[in-house]
């Protein structure tokens, strides 16, 4: 709010000359006092209450020298080749003995595929299936990232992030998702 002070001025001696009154101006800043501590309230609130979710991803040890790997019995897993232009091939079991599927990412694709083989592999099996996520030097990290998480959306508890065969390789190019990116 703004105050004009108007003291002063009363009776002058003499016949001088009668000058007007000066004003001063004082600016009372309570308001913006209020509404900057609303501003900074509000931002702390939003800043501590949206944090970033992260998912948890267990790797092994980068100075673990030795080569042991748990064989994954061929029933029971699920191969993602991530391949180019947002595209990905899966196949069950092993590569060759069953033909591989295009399919591409989201709620209608490897959604979709996760959880109707999910039911069938432990249907058939009795056992959880373990998916393996092999990403091409094609596919980009977002393609990873997709591909994690929709494996925290199906809830699929065993997957591994492993290195791509030639052979698997071979089979993106067949398939045409192998392509340099433009």
């Amino acid at each position: 709010m703004a105050e004009l002070d108007t003291s002063g001025g009363g009776k002058h001696k003499g016949g001088k000359k009668v000058r007007s009154k000066k004003q001063s101006t004082r600016v009372d800043l309570t308001a913006m006092v209020d509404l900057a501590f609303l501003l900074i309230t509000f931002f702390i609130m939003t800043t501590t209450l949206s944090k970033p979710k992260a998912m948890d991803l267990t790797m092994p040890d980068k100075d673990d020298k030795t080569k042991d790997q748990l064989a994954v019995k061929a029933s029971s897993s699920l191969t993602l080749l991530l391949g180019s232009d947002d595209k990905l091939e899966w196949y069950l079991g092993e590569p060759g003995k069953s033909a591989p599927t295009i399919d591409n990412y989201g709620k209608n694709g490897l959604r979709k595929t996760l959880v109707e083989k999910s039911a069938d592999i432990l249907k058939a099996t009795g056992k959880p299936m373990i998916v393996l996520i092999k990403p091409s030097i094609k596919s980009t990290y977002k393609n990873v990232v997709a591909a994690l998480d929709e494996m925290n959306i199906t809830n699929v508890q065993s997957y591994a992030i492993v290195d791509i065969l030639p052979a698997e390789i071979a089979l993106l190019q067949k398939d045409g998702l192998y392509n340099d990116k433009k």
